[in-house]
């Protein structure tokens, strides 16, 4: 219903620790014609744990404190872990000191002003992030957070074959890290999208390398001050279709703005990215397997890996200015990749002329 949500105290605005089943999923969603919205300074606006499963968030609003934050309360703040007015997160997926989550759908809410991460799953498996808008999140945390994260992906079954986790068509900005991460004292993330530590080599994990697949396509991540899609000791990933716009606004970053580190079996099909100058465009540093291919890439010449089916050229986007990212007649992205999803960013089909198009939208002829 129609309302502003809050939080009684420094903790959660929506607690769910209650699972669905395969038949039966547990559905929180706004009821139709009504525009709820979350607003919290505590630790999670959505947090599911427990090992919560089943379970479906759809069509909220989530608004975190940013607003209410100056960037000298935040620095002020920076040795200090337990201050949830910097460090609260919008919807967590926390399996890391409980029982593991799985079947876990995140679609069509707008996400923001988290001082920490816009959407973040811990130990989770079979997880759709899916038509959400997530932005200014990230920016006064001393976690070193991003805008959509997935952490230390874990296996609930054997299946190696299939995609189990999908971050598609999402619309990901303005997600930049300010305080340095407290680990290190360095500015290192801010990302648009991120998989990170899939491997489970970190904070003493013993789950074991994740072995299922992941899709992450048809995404919009523009002006975040880390990578605007990033694998980070990460396998099986292939990320196709996505428009990236002037990532790596933090002076600090000096990853790929579209990149693999330290990953393997990761695919680059048929990406946009319209590079920050003279910013690093991809990277596969210190990876095995990566392979970069139809992607179009402009505005840097910092090109590595560099592989000869790629092109660098200007997409001809109708107006970046205001976030319009869709192409013009003239794109040399058009029918310029290869054939692989099936629709695009708006939900149209793929391939609307000779081949798919380059970037998260497909021209329509």
């Amino acid at each position: 219903m129609n309302g502003v949500y809050t939080n009684a105290y420094p903790s959660y605005v929506v607690y769910l620790s209650r699972s669905g089943t395969n038949n039966a999923w547990i559905k929180f969603q706004a009821y139709p014609g009504h525009s709820p919205k979350i607003k919290h300074n505590g630790w999670h606006g959505i947090l599911i744990t427990k090992g919560a499963s089943y379970i479906e968030i759809k069509g909220l609003e989530v608004e975190g404190n940013n607003a209410n934050i100056t960037l000298d309360y935040a620095k002020s703040q920076q040795y200090n872990g337990n201050n949830p007015l910097t460090n609260g997160n919008c919807i967590s997926i926390d399996g890391q000191k409980t029982t593991h989550s799985h079947h876990i759908r995140i679609l069509n809410n707008k996400v923001h002003n988290c001082g920490g991460s816009g959407i973040g799953a811990a130990q989770t498996d079979y997880l759709t992030i899916d038509g959400n808008e997530v932005f200014n999140n990230a920016w006064y945390s001393i976690h070193a957070n991003s805008g959509i994260v997935l952490y230390q992906n874990w296996n609930s079954d054997t299946n190696k074959t299939d995609y189990k986790m999908y971050v598609t068509n999402n619309k990901v900005y303005n997600n930049r890290q300010y305080i340095p991460w407290i680990v290190n004292g360095k500015i290192v993330d801010g990302n648009g999208i991120i998989v990170d530590d899939s491997q489970n080599t970190q904070n003493g994990s013993t789950l074991g390398a994740y072995q299922g697949r992941t899709l992450i396509a048809n995404n919009l991540s523009y002006k975040n001050g880390g990578s605007g899609i990033l694998s980070f000791r990460s396998d099986r990933i292939d990320v196709i279709n996505n428009t990236l716009y002037l990532n790596s606004l933090s002076p600090e970053i000096t990853k790929g703005q579209l990149g693999a580190d330290e990953s393997s079996n990761v695919m680059f099909f048929n990406n946009i990215v319209y590079s920050s100058p003279d910013k690093k465009v991809n990277s596969a540093w210190l990876s095995t397997n990566v392979t970069y291919k139809k992607n179009m890439y402009f505005n840097s010449s910092k090109i590595y890996p560099v592989f000869s089916s790629d092109i660098v050229a200007n997409p001809q986007f109708i107006n970046p200015s205001t976030a319009d990212f869709r192409l013009k007649t003239t794109s040399p992205a058009i029918n310029s990749g290869v054939n692989f999803i099936k629709t695009d960013f708006l939900n149209n089909p793929r391939p609307s002329g000779s081949a798919s198009d380059i970037g998260a939208y497909e021209y329509q002829f």
